[in-house]
């Protein structure tokens, strides 16, 4: 039961702090919690403060000299929509003079 309760706190924290898989993975890394995530969520007021977002990548360039990436998964629609494009065309097949009409 701890451990959904946990993942519902990284998701929640996830969807406040407007953050990705890749950034989640670095605040785990640097030893983070949701808690401590949603706490440093600027106000309006703060104006100076950085987003979460870009503050979890300072911290973990910072710390580790490089930043984490995402690649962007593709979905069935396209791939299938890839699919149809590379269908040859029968043009590329037949000559002119080969056409059987």
């Amino acid at each position: 039961m701890a451990k959904r309760k946990n993942e519902e706190a990284w998701a929640e924290a996830k969807k406040r702090c407007r953050l990705n898989q890749a950034e989640i993975k670095m605040a785990k890394e640097l030893g983070m919690t949701p808690k401590s995530l949603i706490k440093n969520i600027p106000s309006s007021k703060q104006q100076w403060k950085a987003p979460v977002k870009i503050w979890i990548r300072d911290l973990y360039e910072e710390r580790f000299g490089k930043t984490l990436t995402v690649k962007p998964a593709l979905n069935q629609n396209t791939n299938t929509k890839q699919k149809r494009e590379e269908k040859p065309v029968i043009s590329k097949f037949w000559d002119d003079e080969e056409l059987p009409f």
